[in-house]
């Protein structure tokens, strides 16, 4: 779905958050529709916040080049999910 077709407050969008607990505190994160996307946070809270910025990023990233945004991945997974709204066109 290319992202030029959506205005930013027509759709949301909601992926899959995975916060991996660090050994010495802390959240990496991990965000599967996008595996080149890397943040984490010092607390979950921080983590989710991150999550969606990194996310956000990616979206821009995607649109900038041409490519199509990952559909929503969240349907079935009981995971922490993040909303986004993909970039104005």
């Amino acid at each position: 779905m290319p992202a030029e077709r959506y205005a930013m407050s027509e759709i949301v969008l909601r992926y899959r958050v995975i916060l991996e607990p660090e050994e010495d505190g802390g959240f990496n994160v991990v965000v599967p529709a996008f595996p080149n996307a890397h943040t984490c946070g010092d607390t979950r809270e921080e983590a989710i916040v991150n999550a969606r910025e990194v996310i956000e990023l990616m979206l821009e990233h995607f649109q900038a080049n041409g490519r199509d945004i990952p559909p929503s991945d969240a349907e079935n997974a009981p995971i922490v999910m993040v909303n986004v709204h993909p970039p104005a066109a």
